[in-house]
């Protein structure tokens, strides 16, 4: 990496180039000393102390830092941030010495859906609209990429590691982290970093960036911290509340927000790790019951079979069915799993499910709680009975999660189910009454057709058992 004509602080201070992002230069302190410890520029001795109070560290880095995390709280400001060192990067070093002719390098934008990450790629964007020096180096400016004269291309990439791979990126800004989610892979951040750090390799200064506000208590961005947070070497873990790192969010709704949901407030906005959030199943639980290769089971003569439902409306989530039934050593079996993801007519999905459940002899299904009165109807209307699930979710979790660890039920490799079932969440309220449900913003339609199913499936088993035992 060339060291560039000016460092990312003075670019800052520039009227002329990131300055009209930073006037008020104050409110941007905290931000200027954590960018001072990624770049080894010069500190004062306030800055070193809000350095140690915001790494736990006491030494400030010595030479330029290639991979950082930050757990910041909620509108601290990291997406600017993240934005800047982007342009920074791409615009300001000149990477070529690393790259053969005609090999083009990114700047990638990861979030977990690419709206999250246009917040980082519109500030670009408007940084090579506003400022003249760099507006003549874009060749080509669209939605998804900003290509540059000198080879180099911000683009948005979702946090998939499928899409990542075969390319050169000499940056990874990694947004709001703690909370990517995919319905292809059951630890999306670890396999995406995973596939970055060799795109990586070949580029000596590369940077990889993540910044979140922290949530529970796993995942890279979790792993990092406990890792190397307080820790001296190549990896700079930073972690400051709302206030440190933006000033300028007033001070009330900070206060609110700890008034509603203390805990929740900690994190969101103290960059706290949640300390009432566990993970549900371990992913090596998951794993063990699935059967490889195994994608549905066609019905058998003599099984038993029943079924359950997660009904949707058709405009937000997935609607959901499972079917199940015991085997002879008592083990609940999945057999198959029907989603249809929205948009959708419930109706037609009832008729659709319906008929899936006759193949399988089944005529009553049980489906969630509240739902209300229209699934009863539908389903009735082709011919199959339903009826409401006795208790929650949340419960039928609960009542899932030993036939797991007993290995007493058989998946269907399918990787949305394992996805799922490995994120959920089980959460202590204040009562300290645990919940089990999916993170915000994720799904458990699937997750919970089938645990309604199977959790059915080795009842009926647990009564058949007892039954014998009786000697009846």
């Amino acid at each position: 990496m060339t060291a560039p004509a000016i460092d990312v602080l003075a670019a800052m201070d520039d009227p002329q180039l990131f300055g009209p992002w930073f006037r008020r230069r104050e409110s941007w302190r905290a931000w200027r000393v954590y960018l001072a410890a990624l770049f080894a520029l010069p500190m004062t001795a306030d800055d070193l102390a809000l350095y140690r109070e915001c790494t736990a560290r006491s030494e400030a880095p010595s030479a330029p830092v290639d991979e950082s995390w930050m757990a910041i709280g909620r509108r601290g400001g990291k997406s600017l941030i993240l934005a800047t060192l982007g342009v920074y990067l791409a615009a300001f070093i000149d990477w070529s010495a690393f790259l053969v002719p005609g090999e083009s390098a990114v700047v990638a934008v990861l979030a977990a859906d690419r709206r999250q990450a246009r917040v980082i790629y519109r500030y670009c964007r408007a940084m090579f609209k506003r400022i003249a020096v760099l507006a003549g180096e874009v060749v080509r400016d669209d939605d998804e990429a900003i290509e540059l004269a000198n080879g180099i291309t911000i683009e948005i990439s979702t946090a998939s590691f499928r899409t990542i791979r075969g390319v050169t990126i000499i940056a990874a800004l990694c947004d709001e982290i703690a909370f990517w989610r995919t319905g292809d892979s059951a630890n999306p951040d670890y396999e995406v970093l995973a596939a970055l750090r060799p795109a990586m390799a070949t580029i000596p200064g590369a940077k990889l960036l993540a910044g979140s506000s922290p949530y529970a208590k796993r995942g890279e961005l979790w792993d990092n911290y406990r890792r190397f947070y307080g820790k001296p070497g190549p990896v700079l873990v930073w972690q400051a509340p709302t206030k440190t790192m933006n000033p300028t969010v007033p001070a009330r709704v900070i206060d609110e927000a700890y008034e509603r949901d203390e805990v929740a407030a900690a994190a969101e906005y103290g960059a706290q790790f949640r300390s009432d959030l566990e993970s549900y199943v371990a992913r090596e639980v998951v794993d063990a019951a699935i059967v490889p290769d195994r994608h549905e089971l066609p019905p058998m003569s003599g099984a038993a079979y029943v079924g359950f439902v997660d009904p949707s409306g058709g405009s937000a989530d997935s609607m959901t069915l499972a079917i199940a039934h015991r085997d002879r050593d008592d083990r609940g079996v999945l057999d198959v799993v029907r989603e249809v993801r929205p948009p959708f007519s419930p109706d037609s999905v009832c008729e659709e499910f319906a008929a899936v459940c006759k193949s399988y002899g089944v005529r009553r299904v049980t489906g969630d709680r509240y739902a209300g009165e229209w699934p009863r109807e539908r389903f009735r209307a082709h011919g199959v009975d339903y009826e409401p699930a006795e208790r929650p979710k949340s419960d039928l979790y609960r009542d899932f999660l030993p036939l797991l660890n007993a290995r007493r039920a058989e998946l269907l490799d399918l990787p949305r189910l394992a996805s799922q079932l490995c994120a959920l969440e089980r959460r202590t309220a204040r009562g300290g009454k645990d919940s089990i449900d999916h993170p915000p913003g994720a799904h458990d339609d699937v997750a919970n057709a089938v645990a309604g199913a199977l959790v059915r499936a080795a009842g009926a088993a647990d009564a058949l058992t007892t039954w014998r035992r009786l000697g009846a």
